[in-house]
């Protein structure tokens, strides 16, 4: 990517934070009354006087309204509680009814419970010190977008937050970018954990985040990942061998008795809640696996599934019932997709 620096290109580069709404040129910094008004007193207009927006409980934020053609480059955020999976991040693309993106805004960054911090370093997604959320996907649209969150707990919380964009002409092939929401806890018995289904139109997926809470003793990702493609049945066309395997791990992400943690450009484990002699019993690992040198290919339509295994007596499979959630992220043509009702506070607490 370092030699496309060198060309001409016909772009005009612009942002939207607290301190520019609108994004417009020569128009950042003009607050003179804001979230920081207190502290910037001595200083007046242009010295950090709106530097955050405030969400009330059960309000809706409108962070970016734009209008005209272009792309989101880059989407920096933090917030100043710990409202784990309470703010729900949802964009439109192009005036359409349906949110494309749809998720607690700490798992669209793979990070389900943020409360406590982990580095996570990926060409994605990166959660940088102390509690700075990164999304590196590229989001082109054609008449506009609007990104907003809801608040769906009990307390106010500050929000820091920063789009990069590009106003550009995009080309006619270009695909809108989704991701889509999902728990199940507890798994019901013998059933396949769906990740995405009900996907129409032509795209290429390209990751998937998981927050898997274990809730039995053993080695717990035995289980197949599975992709119907264009079709697929009972059988799906690409189907891969455990589940360390699909986030491009192996043999339990375990070394000398330890499960081992790991950010990389690509796939990573990098968030083990651990265990003590009390309480705290149950295991939540964070995983991740873009498909970005490897998208996978759909032109009609496109579901994905993971099995939940483990071992029992006599060396065999025993189908587990854990908690588990996930964000699927694809491009597609298609913007009428309905995605499933989302949970409810109480729905998405993870304990």
């Amino acid at each position: 990517m370092l030699n496309n620096l060198t060309l001409k290109k016909n772009i005009k580069s612009f942002s939207v934070c607290p301190e520019n709404l609108t994004g417009e040129k020569g128009k950042g910094g003009m607050a003179a009354e804001g979230s920081a008004s207190y502290a910037a007193r001595d200083l007046g207009q242009g010295w950090k006087v709106n530097p955050y927006l405030v969400i009330q409980p059960n309000e809706t934020l409108t962070l970016a309204d734009i209008k005209g053609q272009g792309a989101i480059k880059h989407f920096w955020i933090t917030d100043s509680s710990k409202a784990g999976r309470l703010l729900i991040l949802r964009i439109y693309f192009d005036g359409h009814k349906n949110p494309a993106v749809e998720a607690p805004l700490s798992d669209f960054f793979a990070n389900a419970d943020n409360r406590e911090y982990r580095q996570m370093s990926s060409l994605a997604m990166c959660y940088n010190p102390g509690k700075a959320m990164n999304c590196y996907f590229e989001m082109p649209y054609f008449k506009g977008f609007r990104m907003e969150i809801e608040n769906i707990g009990a307390n106010a919380c500050n929000i820091y937050y920063q789009i990069d964009c590009e106003e550009k002409e995009i080309d006619k092939d270009s695909l809108y970018f989704h991701a889509q929401f999902r728990r199940v806890n507890p798994l019901p018995y013998k059933e396949d954990y769906v990740i995405l289904d009900g996907i129409k139109g032509k795209g290429q997926y390209v990751g998937t985040y998981m927050n898997w809470g274990v809730k039995s003793n053993g080695w717990w990702g035995e289980g197949e990942i599975k992709f119907f493609i264009d079709g697929d049945k009972e059988f799906p066309t690409i189907c891969g061998t455990g589940t360390e395997d699909y986030f491009c791990g192996a043999y339990d992400f375990e070394v000398d008795g330890e499960y081992i943690e790991f950010t990389t450009p690509y796939s990573g484990m990098y968030k083990v809640c651990r265990t003590d002699a009390t309480y705290a019993s149950q295991r939540y690992f964070n995983m991740y696996r873009w498909h970005i040198t490897d998208p996978v290919y759909f032109e009609e339509d496109l579901k994905v599934t993971i099995q939940a295994l483990g071992w029992r007596s006599g060396g065999r499979y025993l189908p587990l019932q854990d908690d588990i959630s996930s964000v699927a992220y694809w491009y597609s043509d298609n913007l009428d997709d309905e995605y499933p009702a989302f949970p409810s506070a109480d729905e998405l607490e993870i304990i």
